[in-house]
């Protein structure tokens, strides 16, 4: 599509250098079953182009609800598109400013949601959140229903309370919302219901290799995690020996730091390196425990 792109050092492979120029577009195939960011981002780009561009989609699609996402904002600020089957076309114009009032983040809320599965009387209000949400992950209120969370929506937000019993045996296809996979897997085994987790195949080449970090952190807190094959990942009820005064590894991943804090429920204490991770999506997470009556030092 006429990007001007020299590799410093090895083809294919970063450092390279970038010169600014308009794109040409055209034309191009993607494949759908690694990540849909790089989707969001020529999506978002191909207004600009001199021809448009015409983008395919190869493979089946993962993580769909944010290129629906990425679609549906540029709508708003006004880009017109044409989405057919796996088929997204984009002619050249302008974006339109626009006032525009940023939602809350249905993601970092899963871990309130977490919170408040494993308290008896957990009662919490959360600001900013829509009822028809555009972001995928608002699907997370129909899934918590199943592991005993209940969702009141207000006119400023929601609010979350401890509603019921959760079921015996949690199911879930995360192919759309694998950013919810880990709250998940966490909150499943902390009220000890087993789980068989499909369509998580993505969460290899997120920040960590998150299948594994889940399998050996929460090992360290007594679960066996398993995977059946490439896409699956499931918690049987089998147990192992709890590590005394067990250390949390974060692996650079702030999703693994927010949904194994919760075990600190259940746990007299938990320690976690590098907890700053947490900045990359939710920078005062600490801070709102705290506020939430956590004690929090650091050591």
């Amino acid at each position: 599509i006429g990007a001007d792109i020299e590799y410093l050092k090895n083809e294919g492979c970063p450092p390279l250098k970038i010169r600014g120029k308009r794109l040409q577009g055209g034309e191009v195939y993607v494949s759908g079953s690694v990540s849909s960011q790089f989707i969001s981002a020529l999506m978002m780009v191909a207004p600009t182009m001199e021809n448009g561009l015409i983008i395919n989609i190869r493979d089946e699609i993962i993580s769909k609800p944010y290129i629906s996402l990425t679609a549906k904002l540029m709508e708003e600020y006004g880009i017109h598109l044409k989405w057919e089957g796996n088929r997204i076309k984009i002619k050249p114009q302008s974006y339109k400013p626009v006032s525009f009032k940023v939602e809350s983040d249905w993601s970092a809320a899963s871990y309130w949601y977490e919170m408040v599965a494993l308290c008896p009387d957990a009662e919490i209000t959360l600001l900013g959140l829509k009822e028809n949400s555009y972001q995928g992950d608002a699907n997370l209120v129909n899934l918590f229903k199943d592991l005993g969370v209940s969702t009141e929506f207000v006119s400023n937000g929601v609010v979350i309370r401890k509603a019921g019993k959760p079921i015996k045996k949690f199911f879930h296809n995360f192919i759309y919302e694998p950013d919810l996979a880990q709250t998940f897997a966490a909150t499943c085994c902390f009220l000890h219901v087993p789980f068989i987790f499909s369509g998580v195949q993505s969460l290899r080449i997120k920040e960590t290799d998150r299948i594994e970090a889940l399998k050996t952190e929460l090992k360290k807190l007594g679960f066996v995690l398993r995977e059946t094959d490439s896409e699956m990942l499931e918690w049987d009820g089998e147990r192992c020996f709890v590590e005394e005064n067990a250390v949390m590894d974060t692996y650079d991943d702030h999703r693994m730091a927010m949904s194994l804090s919760s075990a600190a429920i259940l746990f007299k204490s938990l320690t976690m390196n590098d907890p700053h991770v947490v900045s990359k999506s939710y920078p005062n997470f600490w801070d709102d425990l705290r506020k939430a009556g956590f004690r929090i030092e650091e050591v």
